[in-house]
């Protein structure tokens, strides 16, 4: 479970400020999106395939730059 201590002299909104960079961090709004709705697995496999042919391109992009 994720927890902010406020300090001595802090306000609730830098508070808050640093809670939600920790969730960032953490990924759990990522994670909460992710879950909103049920997806099938078929859909799954089909986002984890398309992420993973983007990352590859990206890779032989960079490294076609550093070539030239």
């Amino acid at each position: 479970m994720l927890g902010v201590r406020i300090r001595d002299n802090e306000s609730f909104e830098k508070a808050l400020r640093r809670f939600n960079k920790s969730c960032m961090k953490e990924g759990i709004l990522s994670e909460i999106r992710k879950r909103q709705h049920f997806e099938k697995p078929s859909e799954r496999r089909k986002r984890k395939m398309n992420s993973a042919k983007r990352k590859l391109l990206k890779r032989e992009l960079i490294h076609k730059r550093r070539v030239s």
